[in-house]
């Protein structure tokens, strides 16, 4: 083989869908020049087969001979006129930018008790009265107060945390004066605690880089 006969990757046509390999692509550009449209339906058909059988997984995606047919006419440019059964794309639908996602604008007085919370308390409000919604109220409590102690150094004060309560409902429930919150080492176990404050103080450690 002379030098000449090398195939070289640099030389070879980009690959449009590098998944599929330079298999598929080379018989997806022959498929573009077949001249008899039945043959060239039936080249494309045989593809898509191969294609499947390539990547079973993809039958488990929604619609996924779709997609297939959407890739075969990516990699051929959009040049393949065949008689698919879904139509063909155009390249101007894979140029189109995303839409931009939009974050909720929310202000979150307590950024360490996220927007959950204030949810939850919020829909208490509609409980009907009683030993669930008094237990409910409670349970958000203790949560507070657990998310306090893993989020801060220092210890909570309950009344704080009653008061907090309240101010995340809206205003709307009221902490009775004979609940009480759980003690801490309930909450947070201290080895637990301990622990995780030993995490928060860890700074990783950066190798020195050898010079050569």
């Amino acid at each position: 083989m002379t030098e000449m006969d090398i195939d070289y990757n640099s030389q070879r046509s980009e690959l449009i869908i590098p998944e599929y390999g330079r298999n598929i692509q080379r018989m997806v550009e022959f498929a573009v020049t077949v001249k008899s449209r039945e043959l060239r339906n039936q080249v494309a058909q045989a593809i898509i087969n191969v294609m499947g059988q390539l990547f079973p997984h993809l039958r488990d995606v929604e619609d996924y001979e779709h997609k297939l047919w959407d890739h075969i006419f990516i990699m051929s440019d959009f040049k393949l006129d065949v008689d698919s059964p879904y139509p063909m794309p155009t390249p101007e639908q894979f140029e189109e930018k995303p839409e931009m996602i939009t974050y909720p604008s929310n202000d979150i007085k307590y950024g360490h008790y996220g927007t959950i919370i204030g949810e939850v308390l919020k829909n208490a409000v509609d409980f009907p009265e009683g030993e669930d919604k008094d237990r409910l109220v409670v349970d958000m409590g203790n949560m507070l107060k657990r998310m306090y102690l893993i989020n801060s150094q220092s210890s909570p004060n309950d009344e704080v945390i009653k008061r907090q309560v309240v101010e995340l409902s809206g205003g709307k429930l009221v902490w009775k004066p004979d609940w009480t919150l759980a003690p801490s080492n309930e909450l947070v176990p201290p080895q637990k605690m301990a622990q995780h404050n030993r995490s928060k103080r860890k700074k990783p450690q950066h190798k020195k880089r050898r010079k050569y």
